[in-house]
Parts: C-alpha cells; structure tokens; sequence
C-alpha cells in the first residue's frame, strides 16, 4: 500500500466513525426531542395520543377548577381553539388566568393534555417565543405591552 492510499484509508476510516458517532447521538437525541405546538397546531395535525410535547398559549378566563390535593384541570387556547389539560402537582406562583403558559406532556386518547410540567412566564413583560409567534399567527396577540423577549442570560 502506498503511502497516498493509505493516507485515504486513514481519512475514510475517521469520517466512518464521525459519520457513526453522529449517527448515535441523533438517535440517543430523538426521545428527548419535544416539540412545541398551539392548541391548532394540535388539532389541525391530528397528533397520537401518548406522543411527548409542549402546548403553549394562554389560560382560559374561567377554565382554572382546583380538585382533590394538588390536582387542577384548566385549558390552554390561542384565540381559536381550546384545550382541556389536567395536570397533578404545583402550579408556579405566577400561573394565573389569561396569562401565557407552556405545558409539556402527552395527549390522551380522549384529546385531554395529561402535564407533567407547567411553566408559566416569569415576569410581566415575557413570554415564551413561540407562544407568542402562535398568537401572532393566530391574530390574537395583545400587542406591545406583552412583546416577547428573549429571557436573560
């Protein structure tokens, strides 16, 4: 073998094993993706129950209905469409009613979104990027008094 062939082998048997370990940690990857929908996005896609995602939009005015222990059940809507959630734990201080909420989980069978987790905005001026590009989209984003920023770092 000469020395420009084995030069090639050399390169070719390095880029196999990048192309491998590349390979590897986009598929260890894939189960820890969520994926961020609106409650139209939800249903104009016809999402699998049991399928891992983010809802995010606001909380239904009047939806909020506290049950046994820390149980409560509310809905996320994005002007146009509403969805129940339930969800079993507490809720952050700043959850409320009307305000922008992102709520990661899976789908029933019966179309209820079962949380495990509830992120509410963290202060009066933000609100997750992509509930706000939901609404904007929607036609139903507030304005200005609720423009969406980056969080900081």
């Amino acid at each position: 073998m000469t020395r420009k062939q084995r030069r090639s082998a050399f390169i070719a048997g390095g880029v196999a094993v990048l192309g491998f370990a590349a390979f590897l940690v986009l598929s260890a990857l894939k189960d820890s993706i969520v994926f961020f929908y609106s409650p139209s996005d939800v249903r104009a896609q016809g999402l699998q129950p049991g399928q891992r995602i983010r809802l995010g939009g606001l909380v239904a005015e009047g939806s909020l209905k506290r049950l046994a222990g820390t149980e409560v059940q509310f809905q996320i809507g994005d002007g146009s469409r509403t969805i129940d959630v339930s969800y079993s734990g507490l809720l952050p201080d700043l959850f409320r009613e009307g305000q922008g909420v992102v709520a990661e989980g899976k789908l029933d069978p019966g179309g209820r979104f079962v949380a495990d987790t509830v992120l509410a905005k963290h202060d009066e001026k933000y609100m997750p990027r992509e509930v706000a590009d939901s609404l904007k989209k929607q036609g139903t984003w507030r304005g200005a008094e609720t423009e969406a920023k980056s969080p900081p770092k």
